[in-house]
């Protein structure tokens, strides 16, 4: 069988359903962010190509982003960039969360769906089970899942990412980046929390 993207699978799901549940089903996964750097900015190269896998406008995608992570950013051609140094791990896991608040019915769990806007309200209708949802409700739960507030003096477990411009390990926790002296990118360690300020929080690594 030969290898078809989204877009020409979606085609054929909607010529023949039969081959729904074994093509579209097995074969849609998340497209993974080919992350940079550059000077103080982060760069997604193929997001044009990402947003076409998910079948998104590319300008959709990007406000998402931007809103989830803080920052500010445009897109430049084919690619995403994105104000300041953030983890490549952060960046897929707000366009997991894309995902299943955008792309996949929340009832068959296909991504073969379409965004409807009616009146002040946006929702999603499946193409493949019929299913409409509303998209503020479900997005409304995600958010509040996933949020953590840091705190002052507190422990966390957390996995360095990335070395700073003065030799600092940097965390990523929700939307906090914590700046760790002495860390080993790579490395999980467990951080006592000795400031915070803002989204940005500075620790240091406990036994």
């Amino acid at each position: 069988m030969g290898v078809y993207d989204y877009k020409t699978l979606l085609k054929r799901v909607h010529e023949n359903p039969s081959i729904r549940t074994k093509e579209v089903e097995e074969r849609f996964t998340v497209p993974i962010a080919d992350v940079f750097y550059e000077g103080r900015t982060t760069i997604i190269r193929n997001f044009e190509r990402l947003s076409s896998d998910l079948n998104r406008e590319p300008e959709h995608i990007l406000k998402f982003l931007l809103g989830e992570l803080g920052t500010a950013g445009e897109k430049d051609g084919p690619r995403a960039v994105f104000q300041g140094k953030i983890s490549a791990q952060q960046i897929q896991n707000k366009i997991q969360e894309y995902v299943e608040t955008y792309v996949l019915c929340q009832e068959c769990g296909r991504p073969d769906t379409h965004i409807v806007k009616k009146d002040r309200m946006v929702f999603l209708r499946c193409d493949a089970c019929g299913a409409f949802r509303s998209i503020s409700t479900r997005k409304k739960r995600v958010v509040q899942k996933t949020e953590e507030r840091i705190e002052q003096g507190k422990v966390y477990e957390v996995t360095i990412s990335d070395i700073g411009r003065k030799g600092d390990g940097l965390a990523h926790l929700g939307k906090y980046t914590i700046y760790i002296p002495s860390a080993v990118k790579g490395s999980t360690v467990k951080v006592k929390i000795e400031k915070v300020s803002g989204t940005v929080a500075f620790g240091r690594i406990v036994s």
